[in-house]
């Protein structure tokens, strides 16, 4: 079975972009566009992977990235912050947050694929 990425995005030409990209990698990809819906769709589906995007409706990337980390049952699920806000002090907040990664918009389609696969493989 293909590993599943949770896209957390909610910018629709992003997440078509992304989805598209990973899916024809052979990823299985599911999308939601707020904080809220994120979390219970981690509950429900257990991701090998999150893309999360740092700006959203309902809760923030940091607000989900940081009840994540609080749930012992998804302590350990992998990150991947993305951010159009790229500075240095979002990425330590990131990091703080306990973001695994951390890619800044515009970023081309082989840095996405990269970046998922070398942050699974880890």
């Amino acid at each position: 079975m293909a590993q599943h990425v949770l896209l957390v995005e909610d910018e629709p030409n992003i997440a078509e972009a992304i989805r598209f990209i990973l899916t024809r990698d052979g990823w299985r990809v599911s999308h939601v566009a707020d904080g809220l819906a994120a979390l219970a769709r981690v509950a429900e589906t257990r991701p090998d992977l999150i893309i999360l995007d740092h700006m959203l409706p309902g809760l923030s990337g940091l607000e989900v990235l940081a009840a994540l980390r609080a749930d012992p049952a998804t302590a350990a699920t992998k990150v991947l912050m993305l951010t159009a806000r790229g500075q240095e002090r979002d990425r330590e907040a990131a990091s703080l947050a306990g973001a695994d990664g951390f890619m800044a918009k515009p970023f081309s389609n082989a840095e996405i694929l990269a970046e998922v696969r070398a942050m699974v493989a880890r």
